[in-house]
């Protein structure tokens, strides 16, 4: 993520298309969200296009507009959201759910600053930057016909990859908190943290939406907590049932032992997991630095 961060910090000032990488959930839109923020044209319009979610007889008109008349409830002429975007940028989403005749057209706005609206013969000039992401592979599309190659290099200029939250586990303590501040407010409770049990949970769990499936599992948590922190009751079952009792590194919490034991030993297989950081086993324990020393301090380790 440091490295990401530092290439925003490059490329945001810049002219440059970016493709953005990345699985679904990962914050694709946040980082094309980031890039125009911090960019010259911050100050105009950052304009979204879902292209997975139009169907190709209206995703020309999204882009491109159309005059009155173009088609069958087209009552009256309509900016597209190249247009609306001039000056500002363009962040198409899912762009390998294009179809190879919109890929075409796209790679023309691209390379001439220009193009018609639907039914229309004028031609119209754009000043738009165009921001791109997918959750696939395009050298894979294009071998298999499915994605243009030239408008691929077009786009490609900038490439950012966002990592999958698997690939991160030591950002889910800080996302996770953020979460909690944000539902807590939203659903005027009162919760006041996470129980280290359900910390360690989170940070186990392998996460296959990423941050988006995190953010809906700390907001189910925070509607159906009754007590002051999250349990590990809180979170869902099959959250539990992966990383939880029925994992194969063994029981997170087992009758028979004192609690002095089991505080001991998350905190040992905490730090181990960690690497060794403590500011980070600290984070994921919920407890401070110097509350971690001292107990690492009680147990002989200095």
């Amino acid at each position: 993520m440091g490295e990401l961060f530092e290439t925003l910090g490059l490329v945001a000032p810049s002219e440059a298309t970016v493709l953005i990488q990345g699985e679904s959930g990962t914050g694709k839109e946040l980082v094309a969200g980031a890039i125009h923020h911090n960019s010259p044209r911050a100050e105009h319009p950052f304009v979204k296009v879902n292209c997975a979610a139009l169907p190709e007889t209206l995703l020309e008109s999204e882009l491109f507009g159309h005059e009155k008349g173009a088609f069958t409830g087209a009552s009256a002429p309509r900016k597209g959201r190249f247009l609306l975007a001039h000056q500002g940028t363009l962040f198409l989403d899912e762009i390998a759910e294009m179809t190879p005749a919109t890929q075409a057209k796209i790679l023309r706005v691209i390379q001439e600053r220009e193009f018609e609206p639907v039914g229309g013969a004028r031609t119209i000039r754009v000043d738009t930057r165009i921001i791109s992401a997918t959750n696939r592979d395009l050298e894979t599309e294009i071998a298999a016909g499915r994605f243009r190659e030239d408008l691929y290099f077009r786009l490609n200029v900038v490439t950012i990859k966002v990592p999958a939250l698997r690939q991160r586990a030591t950002d889910i303590p800080l996302l996770a908190n953020s979460f909690l501040d944000r539902y807590v407010q939203k659903n005027r409770r009162h919760l006041k943290g996470f129980y280290p049990a359900t910390m360690e949970l989170l940070v186990r769990y392998s996460w296959p939406g990423n941050v988006r499936e995190l953010e809906n599992v700390i907001e189910r948590a925070v509607i159906l907590s009754t007590g002051e922190m999250i349990r590990p009751e809180d979170l869902p079952r099959s959250l539990q049932v992966n990383v939880g009792i029925d994992s194969a590194d063994g029981p997170i919490l087992a009758s028979g032992r004192s609690l002095k034991d089991v505080e001991k030993e998350m905190i040992l297989k905490t730090l181990a997991d960690m690497d060794g950081n403590r500011t980070r086993a600290a984070d994921v324990l919920g407890i401070s630095r110097r509350t971690l020393q001292l107990k690492l301090k009680a147990y002989g380790i200095n």
